[in-house]
């Protein structure tokens, strides 16, 4: 549950990121302090009937004990293993039964935990709440249990390069604050910690006059701040502690170099910026942005071909500082010296020069604009409120909108010179070590005796048990347009007034393993990445300036979206219909693209993490499948740029996609502009074949995938059912799994592998269908010690689903997870212009969800178990371990 503020460098450096942006001005704000000094914030948001609690206790890693870096951690933890009136099971089932959106994080300067539940529960969340404000039990055997969960979770994250890239830079930048230790923790000092001290951490910080507490959705402000104030404002507030203060020392420049399981090589140059609580910090984002825009020369390294990616990110963002990230990814054996040269070049010219002013401006635009898009989402609206509050100081969001606004070019040039300087940075290599070859198994080994499976079902509070006893089927609230256009697009425009954005999503059909001739694996993937270099009328630069000049985002190709502001909602859709109908495709980056490429599928192919997925999909499917088709450098190099021309001409085609348009417009406005600047689109040739033929279950095997990086193991048990999305047993195997997972402590696996044993820190367990494939899979990592007895408890749950029915209780609440997570489903814009286009892209009604609910509604536990016994082979799966050789 700890939040890595960074969590995957990777991820940031290769994949698209929305703009985080402040928070526009929200007018139906109710705020008030309680008489114990409980800070309360009520944000009333239509969007949908759900609600958003997020209590913030302003406490973290700076304030834990010297010598126990992670106990505002592992209290975190604690507080969902018993509250004041509440047991652990009780905890865990009302949370499973209210939806399972429901966790929390431990930061440097705050704990925070938020929930999302159907507005009409908005009660029992605060009760929960409101019982672990007033006394968490901290109990020695608990915390027994949840130890071995939480190291699990430190051994993660220690076997994540980034996380251990940001750990040794955290030290470096921060000597001798408690900025130099995150809140994560260490496994000597949770092995240190007792109860006692536990019970005192909690005393000392978690009091009324401590937090924060912020409510958004779909609810009454008068009847809501009645219910806290009952709920709240008995529990006595205390004096705090006084907190550690920080002194900045100067930076100690360094240069380092780490292993890493990626499969690219990863340079960064790390400079110690402004804080949350400088006045420069608006400046300081801004000037972020600018270096990051795909129009400045740090992202030009990109189409010169000398880097796979690039780009400058603001993160560790504390009051008295932050830190700004300058990215390159290499090809896993390219040489970083040079290029690390070339971008200290291309910043110190920034600071002797000065930064472009219409790109200070376009970053201005795009925040402000990110702004709006903040309010489409309820659970992102309360983090934006918890952070300027709780984190940054602020008095309202509306603060950090007015300080973008505020920033003049003088000020980002002059934080530039100040900040952005050698002896002010820490450079880092994160090197790829490939790993060995998979290496086949005869399995985990060994008998564990085990226990029963849990069958007593948990009585809960009166006060709870009466409400979440209560189920019925989501109410139908469609109201979505859907047509076709006549060249075939489906067209679904869906109105939601919740601010003036608009947001575009675009699929179209394809299946790469039946499309692509033989020989030219990884067209796809050139065609994809040469999207990004402009149209036939404006090139690369022309094409970005375009977007800022209406602050939106776009990205073209199969998956394809916009992002603009509703007055802007036509030259949004020109520029985006451009990219994806007229790309430039221009010879000379095709060249540089398809070296990439071939650069970068060179190092994934020797990655651990690429090898254990090849590894099962090989056990998965039989020899000559399609979709055992593999990109390799030599498919890649054989590329030229008529075989891009001619798969874009016959891959993206108007027949195969569907568009949705969510936000302030109606389908009446919508419809003439996807017509005016799609319409004229026409398929070429006939319709290619795009779904894969159906397969047998799979033979049993066993695999190891040596990485060298991990301290765990990480497993997957994956299996091929002959079966469809389609399938009526679909529905009883969903119900099946929310009684093995998705409900934390509630639900079997969770109970078995983590609340009684702490053998792992998460499971998960799926049911992956398609048109005509379905994959059952069950993944986990634990240290390699207990991999065997959790793959026993594995497999002993998945005996008993097929053995017996599931109890009465479970039954009810795996029905109450899965029908009240459809609501909230339905908490942001973009989940519910997802959710239409995944559903129609499968021909699926667009009203599944509530079709899916009347059925969960009526399954029976006979229902359940019949499906598992027909479908599950608990003795059926390919394992695959990635990382040390289970013991």
């Amino acid at each position: 549950m700890f939040r890595t503020r960074l969590a995957s460098l990777a991820a940031i450096v290769l994949c698209f990121q929305q703009t985080s942006a402040p928070q526009a001005p929200a007018t139906d704000v109710t705020r008030t302090t309680l008489s114990n000094g409980l800070r309360v914030v009520i944000i009333r948001n239509p969007l949908a009937p759900v609600v958003t609690v997020e209590e913030n206790y302003l406490v973290g890693g700076n304030e834990t004990p010297a010598g126990f870096p992670g106990m505002a951690h592992a209290q975190e933890h604690m507080a969902f293993r018993g509250c004041s009136g509440l047991s652990a099971d009780q905890t865990a089932a009302i949370y499973a039964q209210l939806g399972g959106f429901g966790n929390a994080d431990t930061q440097q300067t705050i704990t925070q935990y938020f929930t999302t539940v159907p507005a009409a529960d908005l009660d029992v969340a605060l009760h929960v709440d409101a019982g672990c404000m007033a006394g968490v039990e901290d109990s020695q055997k608990e915390w027994s249990q949840e130890k071995g969960a939480i190291e699990q979770e430190v051994a993660r994250d220690l076997s994540n390069p980034t996380y251990k890239f940001l750990t040794r830079l955290n030290e470096d930048m921060f000597q001798g604050t408690p900025y130099a230790h995150d809140a994560l923790g260490t496994k000597p000092s949770f092995d240190a910690t007792t109860a006692e001290m536990l019970q005192k951490f909690h005393r000392e910080w978690y009091a009324p006059n401590n937090a924060l507490l912020v409510v958004v959705g779909d609810v009454d402000p008068k009847t809501t701040l009645a219910e806290i104030t009952q709920l709240y404002g008995s529990i006595p507030r205390h004096p705090l502690p006084a907190r550690p203060e920080v002194v900045l020392k100067p930076v100690k420049s360094e240069s380092f170099t780490l292993d890493s399981n990626l499969s690219y090589l990863l340079l960064v140059i790390s400079y110690r910026m402004p804080g949350t609580s400088s006045p420069d910090y608006a400046a300081a984002r801004v000037l972020s942005d600018v270096l990051s825009s795909q129009r400045a020369n740090l992202y030009a390294l990109v189409p010169q071909g000398k880097a796979l990616a690039a780009e400058f990110e603001l993160a560790e963002s504390y009051p008295k500082a932050s830190v700004g990230l300058a990215l390159a990814a290499l090809p896993s054996g390219g040489d970083g010296q040079p290029i690390l040269a070339q971008m200290r070049g291309i910043l110190a010219e920034y600071v002797a020069k000065g930064v472009p002013a219409e790109l200070v401006e376009a970053a201005k635009r795009q925040e402000i604009a990110g702004a709006e898009f903040q309010r489409n989402s309820i659970p992102d609206l309360a983090a934006t409120w918890s952070q300027a509050l709780g984190v940054e100081g602020r008095n309202s969001p509306d603060e950090d909108v007015a300080a973008i606004r505020a920033v003049q070019l003088a000020d980002v040039n002059r934080v530039a010179r100040q900040f952005l300087q050698d002896q002010n940075s820490v450079t880092a290599t994160l090197k790829p070590v490939p790993s060995g070859g998979p290496v086949a198994s005869k399995g985990f080994g060994g008998n564990e005796t085990l226990t029963s499976a849990p069958t007593k079902d948990v009585a809960l509070p009166d006060w709870a048990a009466e409400r979440l006893a209560s189920l019925r089927v989501p109410e139908e609230d469609l109201q979505a347009d859907d047509s076709k256009l006549p060249n075939g697009i489906r067209l679904i425009v869906k109105t939601v007034k919740t601010s003036p954005t608009i947001t575009v999503m675009g699929n179209v059909r394809h299946e790469p393993d039946l499309e692509i001739p033989p020989g030219k694996e990884g067209v796809s993937d050139v065609l994809e990445q040469l999207l990004s270099y402009g149209t036939k009328a404006l090139d690369r630069l022309a094409f970005q300036k375009a977007l800022d000049d209406i602050a939106a985002g776009e990205s073209a190709g199969f998956s394809f979206s916009l992002r603009v502001l509703k007055n802007e909602f036509s030259r949004g859709v020109a520029l985006l219909a451009d990219n994806e109908l007229n790309p430039a495709l221009p010879a000379d980056a095709f060249e540089i693209t398809r070296q990439q490429t071939s650069e970068f599928v060179k190092g994934n192919l020797e990655s651990p993490g690429y090898k254990a997925g090849r590894a099962v999909t090989v056990g998965l499917l039989p020899p000559g499948d399609p979709d055992l088709r593999e990109v390799t450098p030599k498919s890649v190099d054989s590329l030229t740029l008529e075989d891009v021309k001619q798969y874009h001409a016959k891959a993206i085609r108007p027949d195969l996609t569907t568009i949705v348009v969510i936000g302030d417009i109606t389908a009446g406005e919508a419809r003439p502009v996807i017509e005016k600047w799609f319409g004229a689109w026409t398929a070429t040739g006939p319709k290619p074949e795009v779904t894969l033929p159906p397969v047998p279950a799979n033979k049993v095997s066993t695999v190891n995938v040596p990485d060298p990086s991990e301290l765990q193991d990480n497993v997957t048990l994956a299996e091929e059912i002959p079966m469809n999305r389609y399938n009526p047993d679909y529905y009883s195997l969903q119900m099946g799994n929310h009684v093995l997972g998705g409900g934390f402590y509630a639900t079997r696996l969770y109970h078995d592998l983590r609340q009684v044993n702490g053998y792992v820190y998460s499971v998960d367990v799926s049911l992956d269908a398609t048109r005509s494939r379905a994959v059952y899979s069950v993944t986990f990592a634990c240290d390699p010690e207990n991999s065997s007895k959790a793959r026993a408890l594995i497999a002993r749950d998945l005996a008993d689903m097929q053995s017996s029915d599931v109890t009465a209780g479970e039954l009810q609440q795996a029905k109450a997870l899965l029908l009240r997570q459809m609501p909230l489903r339905e908490s942001s814009e973009d989940s519910v212009a997802g959710g239409l286009l995944a559903r129609a892209q499968m021909d699926l009604p667009l009203d599944e969800p509530v079709r899916a609910a009347r059925r969960y509604f009526a399954l029976t536990a006979a229902e359940v178990r019949a499906a598992f016994q027909k479908w599950v082979r608990p003795d059926g799966f390919v394992e695959v371990v990635r990382g040390p050789a289970p013991k």
